[in-house]
């Protein structure tokens, strides 16, 4: 039977968000509902809110969860009733070209559920990034639900939702950090940190954080970067070139998403180096580079949408990673907060005061 509960919603473009009551299906053929018990804000969330990804409003933000799965519908044998899971926004379908290939991280044809949650007078509801977590419960694919192990604390294993696995998984799946590698990672937000604790998880030896906020800077070297650089004061091309005896970095991490920084990650590379765009542009951004350098510089630019991440992969290595001590995903929590604290949580994360704002339930 449907059942009524509170939840975030983004009403319109750029006005405050409120608690609604809304209403969540029952589970259909391949779907499962799943009551949250954390979600990190994220500023993803903040681009829904400011019709940034598209206006398909009302909204039902929140997707960087995790939750205990409370039922689940006909067919769905990965996830059972009682399972404690971390949602994901890329549920792989098996089938197409790149699944079929191996390279699941690159499915083409992922999916959400096919139900849609309404307000209580019956108003469908866009679920962020098809999940919708600033709610008491909320209705996914039963892919997108991956299992881990419960010990974990939610507001620790809800980040992996998203923010926490593109930075690590940019690092380490698409940056392919090896032993000894120099690496650079631009903007230090909670994505840039977590690519900072993917790169010295892999063996980086040396890790140059830049920003322009030396309070991030000063974040991004508690989370392992071995050098800092302020590019409000310094050029970051000739300072990161500086550290790596003039030659650049083996791989540089854009975490910003803007064509400034874009051209600082490709200049302050090496030659065959790489450079991960992780940051997430907005569609009216351009990018403008001599074609002779893009062929003489040699190496990969590359895109690294969720990390490159493997769900069923990737969460429950790097929670047993956390619980034995390797990474602090807990550094990442700054705060936790209620359903009716995210406006307060996007002023905060605009103002660069917060890592993770998280909403406990």
């Amino acid at each position: 039977m449907p059942q009524q509960v509170n939840g975030v919603i983004a009403p319109g473009r750029n006005e405050p968000v409120r608690v609604e009551t809304i209403t969540i299906p029952d589970p259909g053929p391949g779907e499962a509902v799943v009551a949250v018990q954390a979600c990190g804000v994220c500023h993803t969330d903040l681009h829904y809110k400011q019709g940034g990804i598209n206006d398909e409003f009302p909204f039902l933000l929140g997707h960087e969860a995790a939750g205990v799965v409370e039922s689940v519908g006909e067919g769905v044998t990965e996830v059972a009733p009682g399972d404690f899971v971390i949602l994901n926004w890329r549920a792989v379908c098996g089938r197409c070209r790149a699944c079929r290939r191996g390279r699941p991280w690159y499915c083409f044809d992922t999916h959400n559920a096919e139900q849609r949650m309404t307000l209580a007078d019956g108003t469908e509801l866009s679920p962020a990034l098809g999940i919708g977590a600033f709610a008491e419960k909320t209705l996914v694919a039963a892919g997108q639900c991956t299992k881990v192990d419960p010990a974990v604390s939610p507001a620790v294993a809800g980040l992996l939702g998203c923010g926490v696995m593109a930075g690590i998984g940019a690092a380490v799946n698409t940056g392919q950090v090896g032993r000894g590698d120099t690496v650079a990672v631009i903007g230090c937000g909670g994505v840039g940190d977590a690519a900072v604790v993917g790169a010295r998880l892999a063996g980086a030896a040396k890790i140059i954080a830049v920003d322009i906020d030396d309070r991030k800077l000063e974040t991004a070297r508690a989370m392992g970067a071995t050098h800092t650089v302020n590019s409000r004061s310094t050029d970051a091309v000739e300072a990161v070139r500086e550290l790596t005896d003039g030659f650049g970095a083996d791989v540089v991490i854009e975490a910003v998403g803007r064509p400034e920084t874009y051209a600082q990650a490709f200049y302050a590379r090496d030659l065959a180096g790489t450079v991960v765009l992780v940051g997430v542009p907005t569609p009216d951004m351009k990018l403008e580079l001599p074609l002779l350098d893009v062929f003489g510089r040699g190496g990969s630019l590359k895109s690294s949408w969720y990390g490159d991440c493997l769900p069923s992969r990737d969460f429950p290595m790097l929670i047993d990673l956390h619980q034995q001590g390797r990474i602090d995903l807990g550094a990442f929590v700054t705060e936790t907060i209620g359903l009716g604290d995210v406006e307060k949580a996007f002023a905060r994360m605009h103002e660069g005061d917060v890592l993770r704002s998280v909403v406990v339930l």
